[in-house]
């Protein structure tokens, strides 16, 4: 396990060591393959890092995933989550460290950008949300439809365009909503249940986002995995 600067620090050294030794515990979740594998779980950890702008422990968690073998490709869903998610500037953040951690990147050619063709949002909407639209993108679709063409179009480039499956795209999501104690971890809570994610690889998602924005970022999304009898989301 690396370590971290936190471990450094003389007053929790000498006044907390709880606090440090349920801090390397989460760590050592975090950074070794489990449910889900530890190159992933760098990216995960990455990308939390960068919602929260925490953009050094991005570095760090990013250089770990690429020592781990993660992929240049790996690393731009990353880039492309984030730039559907948090907007411009978390994804020219990201896309700065990105470029910092791979040497010599080869550079893919630019691809024409696609259109949505008439109708096409909705049926997205309607298939991902099992027939019902949420009312905010109805909302969307009622006032300004263009805009609606640009969520869906996002849509598809962080879930059926993105470079990881369908499964560890949504783990991805989570990892960010988690860290940023965001109710529409819910949504993707199920989608990634429907792509095959056990609640264990969500319960390690989720966790990767602890080391940027603490124990909060469990309890935002840990209860949803409950039975249904106790509160959980059901199947």
């Amino acid at each position: 396990m690396t370590k971290s600067p936190l471990m450094d620090v003389a007053l929790l050294r000498g006044h907390a060591p709880y606090t440090l030794a349920g801090y390397e515990k989460f760590r050592a979740v975090v950074e070794s393959d489990g449910a889900v594998p530890a190159r992933l779980k760098a990216l995960f950890a990455a990308v939390a890092a960068i919602d929260r702008r925490h953009l050094a422990l991005a570095r760090r968690e990013l250089e770990r995933g690429v020592a781990l073998g993660l992929t240049l490709k790996e690393a731009t869903a990353g880039l492309i989550v984030l730039t559907s998610l948090r907007g411009e500037a978390a994804a020219l953040d990201f896309a700065q460290v990105v470029a910092d951690c791979y040497n010599d990147m080869d550079v893919p050619v630019p691809q024409p950008l696609p259109t949505a063709l008439e109708g096409e949002a909705e049926a997205n909407f309607r298939a991902y949300w099992a027939g019902e639209i949420p009312s905010p993108l109805g909302v969307l679709m009622r006032l300004v439809p263009e805009g609606a063409d640009a969520y869906y179009l996002m849509r598809r480039g962080s879930i059926d365009a993105n470079p990881l499956s369908a499964k560890y795209g949504e783990l991805l999501l989570l990892a960010i909503l988690a860290a940023g104690y965001s109710p529409m971890a819910a949504t993707h809570v199920r989608g990634a249940r429907n792509a095959g994610a056990s609640d264990q690889e969500i319960a390690e998602a989720v966790l990767c986002a602890v080391p940027s924005a603490g124990i909060a970022a469990w309890m935002a999304v840990g209860g949803m995995l409950a039975p249904p009898e106790e509160g959980g989301m059901a199947r």
